[in-house]
């Protein structure tokens, strides 16, 4: 038995020890020179990192929270919204909207597949709608939604505020905020950016800085308000809430990587190589991706079981070997697995778990997979 499990799960990532120590730091005060240089080193170098020339928010909290500041800060009771969901995650905006007040038309995919851009044009077209969001990857599908494309085409819609969930892609799969014309961008540390749990980061465009100032003084929500933050952010010797010191250094770090990597294209060069070679491996294997190989994340893979496979007991057994997976939710719940591969992981850590989910296979009756995974993917990576 292991007393160390890898976390592979769509998120929390595995963290590594540069980041870890981070953690482990003595803790300064929120108004010490030295933190409060780091926390707006941070900020600005998140703003540089994806091309935002507004304003960048780094706060304690969950992706969950991100979403609701996104909607809080562009729409007031009785705007319409339109919201594009891959997967369970692009339906959360549905509740958001309803205890907004704000009446959401949505668009939903098979899933496994995306919404056409030419359908989110023809309905953008049908109403005057305050927001669109789009989740950029679906961790309940695997599903990436071109985001780019998107943004070109929200130019003929000049008026929508395009908001862009991007808790299980950003710091992997390319983004750019100006460059990709999106109003708002979000994520949280503990997807690609490989850091605990704890922290929020929103990129707000100016068109979306100005949706705000255009909703007077004050808006319902109190944490959440752009307003109250930004004096934060423009300054963090500016006190509003208490920012997690720790998880901040710990972000700075992580940060500090990605830059020593290359940036951000170079990581997401270097995470499709590594997931284009998982998906070999899984397919050697006999798992079935849900996504569409054209719209496949290089995130995570949604991977559905061959015949005969116990979910419970596969992930069970696979605990057993040392590494933890997620299982499938809504229809696809018992008939198949999330498995993350993002953030700091590297050649190691895809042997290990390949070789752990081919001794579970093994186990549980498909005979003669041992070693066909873990080949396919080291060839992949040559």
């Amino acid at each position: 038995m292991f007393n160390e499990k890898l976390v592979m799960i769509p998120g929390p990532t595995p963290v590594v020890k540069e980041i870890r120590d981070e953690m482990a730091r003595e803790v300064q005060a929120f108004g010490d020179p030295r933190f409060v240089a780091d926390f707006k080193a941070v900020i600005d170098g998140l703003g540089k990192m994806l091309n935002c020339s507004g304003k960048t928010f780094v706060v304690a909290g969950t992706g969950t929270l991100a979403m609701e500041m996104a909607i809080a800060n562009s729409t007031k009771r009785g705007d319409r919204v339109l919201i594009v969901s891959h997967g369970f995650f692009g339906d959360r905006f549905v509740d958001i909207c309803k205890r907004k007040g704000v009446e959401a038309d949505v668009i939903r995919s098979e899933w496994g597949r995306i919404v056409p851009v030419s359908q989110i044009e023809e309905q953008l077209s049908r109403h005057r709608y305050a927001v669109m969001t789009v989740t950029h990857v679906d961790t309940s599908t695997g599903v990436c939604a071109p985001i780019a494309e998107i943004g070109e085409m929200m130019r003929k819609f000049p008026d929508t505020i395009y908001i862009v969930d991007g808790v299980c892609a950003t710091g992997a799969e390319f983004e750019d905020v100006d460059g990709m014309n999106v109003d708002i961008l979000f994520t949280g540390t503990q997807k690609a950016f490989g850091v605990c749990p704890g922290l929020l980061m929103l990129w707000a465009g100016k068109k979306a800085l100005a949706r705000r100032d255009a909703l007077g003084e004050t808006i319902p929500e109190y944490y959440c308000d752009f307003h109250k933050w930004l004096p934060t952010m423009d300054d963090p010797f500016n006190y509003f809430a208490t920012p997690a010191v720790n998880l901040v250094w710990a972000l700075k770090k992580s940060m500090e990587l990605i830059e020593r990597e290359g940036g951000l294209k170079a990581r997401d060069v270097r995470m499709r190589k590594n997931a284009l070679a998982m998906q070999a491996a899984f397919e050697e294997l006999g798992l079935k991706a849900l996504a569409e190989p054209c719209s496949r994340a290089i995130t995570l893979s949604n991977l559905i079981y061959p015949e005969g496979i116990d979910d419970a007991r596969f992930r069970s057994e696979l605990s057993g070997e040392g590494v933890m997976v997620a299982g499938g939710l809504a229809a696809y719940a018992g008939k198949m697995f999330r498995i993350g591969h993002m953030g700091n992981i590297d050649v190691n850590t895809g042997v290990v778990v390949l070789g752990a989910i081919e001794r579970t296979l093994e186990k549980l009756g498909q005979k003669g997979k041992l070693g066909a995974g873990v080949a396919a993917y080291l060839s992949k990576m040559a």
